[in-house]
């Protein structure tokens, strides 16, 4: 099991990434944009500015995935949203259904 300070810091980055990803978009399209007058020159200053002051766990790559059972950081397996080892617990004790250990 992980620990639940490190779980809690995941959902805070999740919230967080939530809540500034529409800011950090208008932000990012300013920077992008290829017009290059004194102007724009100006507002993309300002935007990298603003970019830079945010937190960095607003950020949507700071996230990490985890096992939903037991936040385990590794051997996460997407289509599931567990790990590994939760995976073959799970699968052996038959509560994943369609899923059954191959022998051949």
């Amino acid at each position: 099991m992980a620990k639940e300070s490190m779980k809690a810091r995941e959902r805070k980055r999740e919230r967080l990434a939530a809540l500034q990803a529409e800011k950090r978009a208008e932000l990012t399209k300013i920077l992008k944009s290829s017009d290059d007058s004194d102007e724009m020159q100006e507002a993309k200053w300002d935007a990298m500015i603003k970019l830079q002051k945010m937190s960095p766990n607003g950020s949507k790559v700071r996230g990490h995935n985890r096992c939903g059972l037991t936040g385990r950081p590794r051997g996460y397996m997407r289509q599931f949203g567990i790990s590994r080892v939760t995976f073959r617990e799970m699968a052996l004790d038959g509560k994943i259904p369609g899923v059954k250990k191959a022998s051949w």
